[in-house]
């Protein structure tokens, strides 16, 4: 990152920090993607809380960034295995911070399956979690009763810039790693699953482009929104993916189960827009299938009279070149500060949150004034 940006992006965030700053400073645990921009935003969550260790995602490490954290922060190894065993759960936070007031901030919902052993157990008190995804959001909310108050920008509108962006990065990944194999995406059928915000950014990406785009969504609503935008949208999910060339994953949860993959077209080419743990069950492949390289970040799987190529291993595939949304991911940063000064706080009731318009306003004028120049 250059010097002069770096410098913007300190300013932005010492001015989310100081209108956003609690009274008092809770402890911190942060699970983040570790992009080289990132160091910035740990320090401005090091500002609004006592950070008292940082939690990469595993598939998303920039080393440099990883070295200028490590200087100030611990840094763990973080795996859905930590926070799926109550018992494990629970031994990690005390030794991380036996007795304090914390706050989660969380990227896809990995403190969700023990948090009711955490709040009950941890010798300190929750004060809450913050959730960036869509993802997480939706493991948190469907939950019958939480045992502690999350705040969600998954759905903020501070969120869509980056929602957009990342559809197009994943374009242009997917693209990239076709052509680095003599392909291209024309005359390749795409069958873009989930029409979400970030699947309905691929879809028309994918259609400025001149690709045939076909949608899948199993939220009825969702799937008329794809008509009234003109895309053809799927009767027949079984026979979209016979059908489609190249298959984008884009719900956030399951998409592929073992026995879709069978029914994949020959030589179609599948990616997802997030880890291959939510988004494909690729341990229910049918036996026989052999796993070969064809070229950077692709394999091929193959058997008998079959094969697809599967692009980044199942991982999202914009993270091969790095992910970037400018300096747009600055406003959901914001956002995620703001959302662990208002946990701070401790009064808000064990249920969803979001962050009031106020202060949504407050980010967006504050990063206009340092970017909009």
């Amino acid at each position: 990152m250059e010097t002069t940006e770096r410098a913007r992006l300190d300013a932005f965030f010492g001015k989310i920090t100081t209108t956003f700053a609690p009274s008092e400073r809770p402890s911190s645990l942060l699970i983040t993607h570790l992009l080289p921009e990132r160091p910035s935003f740990v320090e401005a969550v090091g500002k609004v809380t006592q950070l008292r260790a940082v939690l990469p995602k595993p598939k998303s490490i920039h080393a440099s960034a990883r070295r200028e954290i490590e200087r100030a922060h611990p840094c763990d190894e973080l795996s859905r295995e930590l926070f799926g065993d109550p018992d494990t759960a629970v031994s990690y936070f005390e030794n991380r911070a036996a007795g304090e007031q914390l706050v989660l901030l969380d990227v896809g919902g990995y403190f969700a399956p023990a948090l009711d052993a955490i709040c009950e157990r941890f010798s300190g008190t929750i004060l809450g979690v913050v959730e960036d995804t869509e993802n997480g959001h939706r493991r948190y909310a469907e939950r019958d009763k939480l045992p502690c108050p999350v705040i969600s920008v998954a759905r903020s509108p501070l969120k869509e810039p980056e929602d957009f962006l990342v559809g197009q990065s994943v374009v242009f990944s997917t693209e990239a790693l076709l052509r680095q194999r003599n392909d291209i995406l024309h005359g390749r059928p795409a069958l873009v699953i989930g029409f979400g915000k970030l699947g309905s950014s691929i879809a028309r990406l994918l259609h400025v482009k001149g690709v045939r785009v076909i949608v899948y969504d199993v939220n009825p609503v969702r799937r008329a929104q794809a008509m009234s935008q003109g895309f053809e949208v799927a009767r027949d999910r079984d026979q979209a993916l016979a059908t489609a060339g190249l298959v984008l994953c884009a719900t956030g949860q399951l998409s592929l189960r073992g026995e879709d993959f069978p029914q994949l077209k020959n030589g179609a080419y599948v990616a997802t827009v997030t880890s291959s743990e939510d988004e494909l069950e690729l341990s229910g492949l049918p036996s026989g299938y052999a796993r070969d390289s064809a070229g950077e970040h692709v394999t091929c799987y193959s058997t008998r009279g079959h094969y697809f190529y599967l692009l980044n291993g199942g991982e999202a595939v914009n993270f091969i070149h790095g992910a970037s949304v400018g300096p747009f991911i600055a406003l959901v940063q914001g956002e995620l500060l703001a959302g662990a000064a208002k946990l701070a706080r401790g009064d808000l009731d064990s249920a969803m949150h979001e962050v009031s318009t106020t202060g949504r306003e407050a980010i967006a004028a504050a990063w206009l004034h340092y970017y909009n120049r």
